[in-house]
């Protein structure tokens, strides 16, 4: 059977070898762009993706973060504070290219958002700031999309701010980022001057009409006064390229004025192998440089044929099986986003790797073995969705009603299984006390927090075993904050909550092996069983690993999922400070069972004892998280801004001069940071700014270990 299936993935292709297209698709894949707006919080994501929308009709007047009104940002919290917290997806036409859409948040506490969007999307847009140029969260961002392979072309924005420095922003890229950042137009003017951008590739300026909010622009020649230097840019830019793509040095060889359309395809080429950035500016805002930006959309980044067959595993096998983006081929779709709809209930968003999702159609989830049918379909445009009668490989939707699924699920064809790699996602840094104002709510607070964790996998819910508080983490103030404001009014509840407080862990930093035998009398009943486990040391941020090596006969199969909850119940509250146990991995390597006396209750009670034992004995020690910090500060309170991340345990990495500022960069544990912000203003007279982002987590001083033993 399983061989027949293969056959049927093997001939999903038409006889010239093309992978088929069902009839009802929006576009033909090659003419379907998935793409990702990516960038460090304030660069200017948002106002672009507004524009993208008005200039491909989506919408008919523009949004404005500031007045709250753009169709991405549609949460309320969102209008209020002028900033992206959850990804939204639209969908909109360029070209007659049908290019889908996904605004990600720029603020650190909401990177989780990124993570899973360019997980699932083919290519990115990345924006920079022309004054701010690289910074921490544009390397995070970039970082999530190495890690993922994901093609990119660059804007960078606000070329008519004070202070713009595109020339800057590219060395950075390349210096900062280790991209190969090819400028494939240049600015035309700077700072209160900016008129347009040079196009290399065609060698034409292009004016910006302000009057019709930019969608009509004159294509005009290359003013003298650049024509020297668009040239020799032009000329930089055909050498990297050159350097970068075969075809293109063929034809330089032969002559060093390279047609427009060869080096369009040698872009291309090159961006999708990933050797290339290319680097278009402009200014969002202001209206200039993003119908340019769509066209590199089309031109360069890719469409779901041109990336590599999505892979997998057969569930309950060490075997790899792959698909290709065919509408024909058996289902594969990976579950990115959950979220809930006041009208439509729990939307499950999916990415269609191959084959279709149709209504009426049963789909197969791996993880909890069960098959759901698919009663709706929904083509989103960020809040609002249009119904659909089906997905079709390389397209981005949400299916409406879905229970029993998690982010990171495979759903696909049940006669032809495949689990895809899950998503990753970091550990939370910060956590809250919450409770009811009255009695009669706790049961709506706990329903809105498990609604709450399951559309957020950084959002973490817990019951403190020493006070009985409802614990919630997150990745940090500001995501706590939204929390607690989408409790009250998303779900109508008012609540209490306690000071954010940092999220600490335990670990161990040597192996340790222990032993424990639970053999006791319980409600007239003898319960008996024995576990030996072997602890050991992870590399940071690895999480935990669980193996169970102990033989059938000494723990037959029906008691190892029991050992297995009993395992992870150990972990969950440590032994030096009761905080939850990261980075470890725990071997069972043996145990004792009676035919007569052993139970699960004995089993799961004897493996949380041994895991307590061997941590106990393998040199346990507390984790705190660290964060990376870079503060822009005068130069004139340099001393001050040092002195004081010296008297907070942090550690300066790095010093580097940008025209009149000095950035610091400096590791910072988190607990050092409530109140910084204040502070830092305080010692610049208001003139320094900083950011920071979660790096990792290291093991405290001897000193702070025994400060938070007494708390």
């Amino acid at each position: 059977m399983e061989a027949l299936l293969e056959k049927d993935v093997k001939e999903s292709k038409d006889k010239a070898g093309r992978r088929r297209e069902a009839p009802g698709r929006l576009r033909p894949l090659a003419m379907v762009r998935n793409i990702g707006i990516v960038a460090h919080i304030d660069a200017g994501k948002t106002t672009a993706t507004e524009r993208m929308l008005y200039y491909t009709g989506a919408v008919h007047k523009m949004g404005e973060v500031d007045d709250g009104t753009t169709v991405t940002d549609w949460m309320i919290q969102e209008r209020e504070r002028g900033i992206t917290i959850t990804s939204a997806a639209v969908t909109c036409f360029w070209r007659d290219h049908q290019v889908n859409i996904i605004d990600t948040p720029g603020h650190v506490d909401f990177t989780v958002e990124v993570e899973r969007s360019l997980r699932v999307l083919d290519g990115a847009v990345g924006i920079f700031c022309g004054v701010g140029g690289v910074q921490p969260q544009s390397e995070t961002v970039w970082r999530q999309a190495d890690r993922y392979g994901v093609p990119r072309i660059a804007f960078v924005n606000k070329m008519d701010r004070a202070g713009a420095d595109f020339f800057g922003v590219v060395k950075a890229m390349r210096d900062k980022l280790g991209s190969c950042a090819v400028p494939v137009q240049i600015p035309w003017g700077q700072e209160s001057a900016f008129r347009g951008v040079i196009d290399l590739v065609e060698m034409k300026a292009v004016e910006f009409d302000e009057a019709t909010l930019g969608r009509e622009f004159r294509v005009l020649p290359v003013p003298a006064e650049l024509a020297a230097e668009a040239e020799r840019m032009r000329h930089e830019m055909v050498e990297r390229l050159a350097e970068n793509d075969e075809a293109v040095l063929e034809a330089y060889l032969g002559s060093a004025d390279v047609s427009p359309s060869a080096l369009k395809d040698g872009l291309r080429r090159a961006t999708l192998a990933r050797r290339i950035v290319p680097v278009l500016c402009g200014s969002a805002l202001h209206y200039r440089g993003v119908q340019q930006l769509l066209d590199g959309v089309v031109d360069y980044l890719p469409s779901p044929l041109d990336i590599p067959p999505v892979r997998g595993r057969r569930p309950g096998r060490d075997e790899e099986v792959e698909r290709e983006t065919d509408d024909f081929a058996p289902l594969s779709s990976l579950v990115f986003k959950l979220a809930n709809d006041p009208y439509a209930g729990r939307l499950v968003y999916v990415r269609i790797y191959s084959g279709r999702i149709q209504k009426g159609q049963n789909v197969f989830n791996p993880r909890t073995r069960k098959r759901q049918r698919v009663m709706r379909l929904l083509r989103m445009r960020a809040d609002r969705g249009d119904e659909v009668d089906a997905l079709h490989s390389g397209e981005i939707g949400a299916v409406a009603g879905m229970k029993d699924v998690a982010t990171g699920d495979t759903l696909c064809a049940e006669n032809a299984q495949i689990e895809l790699e899950r998503i990753r996602f970091p550990e939370p840094v910060m956590f809250m006390a919450v409770e009811p104002k009255t009695r009669a709510d706790r049961d709506k607070l706990m329903a809105a927090l498990e609604s709450l964790c399951a559309e957020d996998p950084t959002c973490h819910l817990r019951a403190d075993s020493e006070t009985g508080q409802t614990v919630v983490s997150g990745m940090g103030e500001l995501h706590l904050e939204i929390i607690r404001d989408r409790i009250r009014r998303e779900y109508g509840v008012e609540v209490n909550v306690g000071r954010p407080m940092v999220a600490y862990y335990e670990t161990v930093t040597e192996s340790a092996r222990a032993e424990h035998v639970f053999d006791r009398e319980i409600g007239g009943r003898r319960h008996m069983a024995g576990v030996v486990v072997d602890v050991a040391p992870r590399p940071r941020g690895s999480g935990n690993e669980v193996e169970i090596e102990a033989s059938p006969q000494e723990i037959p199969q029906q008691f190892r999922d029991a050992v297995e909850m009993g395992i992870q119940d150990g972990l969950v509250t440590g032994v030096v400070g009761r905080f939850p146990i990261r980075d470890v991995s725990v071997r069972v390597l043996s145990g004792r069972c009676d035919s007569e006396a052993s139970t699960e209750t004995a089993f799961r009670t004897a493996a949380v004892m041994a895991v307590r034992d061997a941590v106990l004995m393998g040199g346990p020690e507390i984790l705190e998280p660290v964060m990376s910090v870079e503060v822009t500060t005068p130069s004139e309170f340099m001393g001050d801004v040092l002195g004081d991340l010296n008297g907070r345990r942090g550690k300066v990495r790095s010093l580097e001069a940008r025209g009149g500022l000095q950035i610091v960069k400096a590791d910072v544990p988190l607990a050092e940071l409530f109140g910084y912000a204040t502070i830092v203003r305080s010692l610049s007279r208001g003139r320094a700014t900083y950011t920071m982002e979660p790096k990792q987590f290291e093991i405290v001083p001897a000193s702070v270990k025994d400060q938070l033993l007494k708390r």
